[in-house]
């Protein structure tokens, strides 16, 4: 009779890291596209209402993943354990944002406009303090946090007391990045059955585009869309090249290597709006807002390229 031998299983090992080709791709695509939405929007600001381009936007958006969807085999509809987060994502990192960002863009340049989205790192990084053991805030991050406040009350402290349009510009793009940053940790807390990063981009951009849609019908009417066909060519790079992709490639990265480094792209987008904005629209950047717009980028960079100050429970 032969004599089995009993072996031991292995343990499951835990999530493979993400390499640092991996992270820096997704992070230079993300940031490039998402730059690029400052300069989309710009050539339409004035002309179309902001809930008509928060419409087209994940429209469009939500038509290409839904095209992607379906060619993998799949369902664009959402399934039952889906519609909660779809719902989240499409407020939170969808239509409240994109209609704020575009009102914002009457009155701001691309450049200071995205300068104070980049301080999103920075709330996002303070908040998962909070939410994960393992995104605990060491003192380089809190430290980084401080510096990257005092750009923000730099950039925008003046325009603030000053008043009238370009404070509420201001306080629009401010709410805007509230509303990224806690986006960002609710995708994080997605959990896995629930987190493909493409099914998650299409239920966000689809609860964008229909909410931001009915909100155009309420408040601007339907007129308000025709304003968007002299314009079609900004709405669909906007909506396919400056939406639909970057999230595709930022869920993917947020969901492998947290919200702390998926944050990174902050430290990013405002160079490249500010270089589309003076390269194409003629833009001119104030001292203070260059000054302001470092600090911000220097907080970014010190929360963001810190180690974790905790260990994971």
């Amino acid at each position: 009779m032969s004599r089995s031998t009993a072996t031991t299983a292995p343990e499951p090992s835990g999530p493979v890291a993400p390499s640092k080709s991996f992270i820096v791709g997704n992070l230079a695509a993300c940031s490039f596209l998402w730059g690029s939405s400052y300069l989309f929007i710009k050539l339409m600001a004035g002309d179309v209402s902001p809930w008509a381009i928060a419409a087209g936007r994940g429209l469009l958006g939500a038509a290409t993943l839904a095209l992607f969807v379906a060619a993998r085999g799949q369902s664009p509809l959402p399934r039952r354990h889906e519609i909660r987060h779809w719902l989240v994502l499409g407020t939170a990192n969808g239509w409240l944002p994109n209609v704020l960002v575009a009102y914002a863009l009457i009155q701001l340049a691309s450049g200071p406009a995205a300068m104070i989205q980049a301080a999103g790192p920075l709330v996002t990084a303070l908040f998962a303090h909070l939410l994960f053991a393992e995104e605990r805030l060491s003192r380089r991050r809190l430290i980084g946090i401080m510096v990257g406040m005092a750009g923000v009350a730099i950039l925008i402290g003046p325009r603030l007391v000053e008043g009238g349009g370009t404070a509420l510009s201001l306080l629009a793009m401010i709410g805007a990045t509230l509303s990224y940053a806690c986006a960002n940790l609710y995708t994080r807390a997605v959990p896995p059955r629930a987190g493909d990063p493409i099914r998650l981009a299409l239920g966000q951009q689809m609860v964008s585009g229909s909410g931001a849609l009915l909100l155009t019908l309420i408040f601007s009417g339907g007129a308000a869309l025709t304003a968007l066909a002299p314009h079609w060519q900004a709405v669909l790079a906007l909506g396919v090249f400056a939406t639909a992709l970057p999230v595709t490639f930022f869920m993917r990265l947020i969901r492998a290597a947290g919200p702390t480094r998926a944050a990174m792209t902050g430290y990013l987008v405002p160079a490249v709006a500010a270089g589309m904005g003076v390269l194409v629209l003629g833009e001119t950047l104030e001292l203070r807002q260059i000054i302001g717009g470092c600090i911000i980028l220097a907080g970014v960079f010190l929360v963001s390229t810190a180690p974790a100050g905790g260990r994971a429970r």
